[in-house]
């Protein structure tokens, strides 16, 4: 799915030029020649020209020659630094995560279980000295709202 974004932005930024998202259209921008066989348009901003010819009533232009291949080599481009980058990226993905054996599962849960005899020894020693056991509970604190 990220390919296919990454692919059509590029189609999308070869087509659609930049200066039509941050101007507004500029009056007589094209300039239309009739020949023989339809129209060539001309983009008086770029120099990009347009072979038109009428069909089922639409005016429908394509790229001339020279602008088919310089768009074909740009998207040859571009798909080539694609692949670049997917190769890398795929290169430098981490590897699958090691999961533990059982020596170092024993380890883990030994020092656990250290701390934890720590910890319930560290609550005893405090029963102890505050001479709390189960059969004189403590009392409660006091309400202090």
């Amino acid at each position: 799915m990220t390919r296919f974004a990454v692919i059509s932005l590029a189609i999308l930024m070869l087509v659609v030029p930049g200066q039509a998202f941050s101007q507004e259209p500029i009056a007589n921008r094209f300039t239309m020649e009739k020949t023989e066989s339809g129209f060539v348009r001309m983009d008086t901003l770029t120099g990009e020209m347009s072979i038109c010819r009428e069909q089922s009533g639409q005016l429908v232009c394509k790229l001339a020659a020279d602008e088919r291949r310089a768009f074909e080599e740009a998207l040859s481009d571009l798909s080539a630094r694609v692949a670049a980058l997917e190769q890398r990226l795929d290169a430098d993905a981490p590897a699958a995560l090691d999961i533990p054996d059982d020596a170092e599962l024993d380890r883990a849960l030994g020092v656990m279980k250290k701390m934890m005899r720590g910890f319930f020894g560290m609550a005893e020693d405090l029963r102890k000295e505050f001479d709390l056991d189960s059969n004189h509970p403590a009392e409660p604190l006091p309400d202090r709202t």
